[in-house]
């Protein structure tokens, strides 16, 4: 029976390639001499250190485009959480890296694909879901509904087996 993974990985590697792009640029940048800003990673979160308001935002875009510059998806950083104060007036701003499908929207995708009333079934397997049918074509079907989703988090279609 055909079936594949539906995964949510963000590759680490790449993402410390982006974030050491950002250094570069705050190194070079006028706009950024003098001014004690930094970027680091700890297992799945950036942290971002900067002096003032604008700074910080001119790091949050800076990070999106070098993420963006290294073929990954800048959808897989969560900048949600609000940025809070740090030593010396400055602010600190702590960005999630997207790895896995939570629980709840795994949930939703499947009560989509069932609803759609598509021959697949579907199981939710940790962080992934396996998606298994009897035809080839109802997997392609599949895979086309949950990118018409709009699902807000870069997923990948990945270890098909026929």
């Amino acid at each position: 029976m055909p079936s594949f993974d539906i995964v949510s990985k963000t590759d680490i590697h790449e993402i410390d390639n982006a974030i050491a792009g950002v250094r570069r640029e705050i190194e070079t940048r006028f706009d950024f001499k003098g001014s004690k800003c930094t970027v680091e990673r700890t297992d799945n979160t950036i942290v971002l250190l900067a002096d003032d308001e604008p700074k910080l935002l001119q790091m949050q875009e800076l990070l999106r485009v070098y993420v963006t510059r290294r073929k990954l998806d800048a959808s897989a950083l969560d900048f949600s959480t609000k940025p809070e104060r740090a030593a010396n007036d400055a602010l600190r701003h702590s960005v999630t890296v997207k790895q896995g499908i939570a629980q709840e929207l795994a949930k939703r995708i499947v009560k989509s694909i069932k609803d759609s009333k598509m021959k697949v079934q579907v199981s939710i397997q940790g962080d992934e879901l396996r998606v298994s049918g009897k035809k080839r074509d109802d997997l392609q079907e599949a895979i086309a509904h949950v990118k018409r989703m709009g699902i807000e988090q870069p997923l990948q279609y990945d270890n098909f087996r026929d």
